[in-house]
């Protein structure tokens, strides 16, 4: 059984942040998931550090979440990637 997590968040917080853009590096050590918005001006609006083993579990996570979706709602479309460059470079 899994023990229940207590957190604490900011009010701004709870609200969250709208990204349309994700850009993510990685080392040997940890992986960067930054979300844009790339409405104008494009925006940083998050940034996560994690580890690979944790990023798995994450997309583990959202593969069978995605799923559950596709099953509920029908597949889902994916529209091509864009080929604009937004002026945002990840960290080499």
């Amino acid at each position: 059984m899994e023990k229940e997590i207590q957190i604490k968040a900011k009010d701004e917080d709870l609200k969250g942040v709208y990204a349309n853009l994700m850009v993510v590096s990685h080392s040997k050590e940890e992986f960067c998931l930054d979300f844009i918005n790339t409405f104008n001006p494009p925006t940083l609006v998050a940034r996560i550090f994690t580890s690979p083993a944790h990023l798995k579990r994450m997309i583990f996570a959202l593969n069978e979440n995605l799923k559950m979706y596709e099953d509920k709602f029908g597949e889902i479309q994916a529209s091509p990637e864009t080929e604009k460059p937004i002026g945002f470079k990840p960290r080499e």
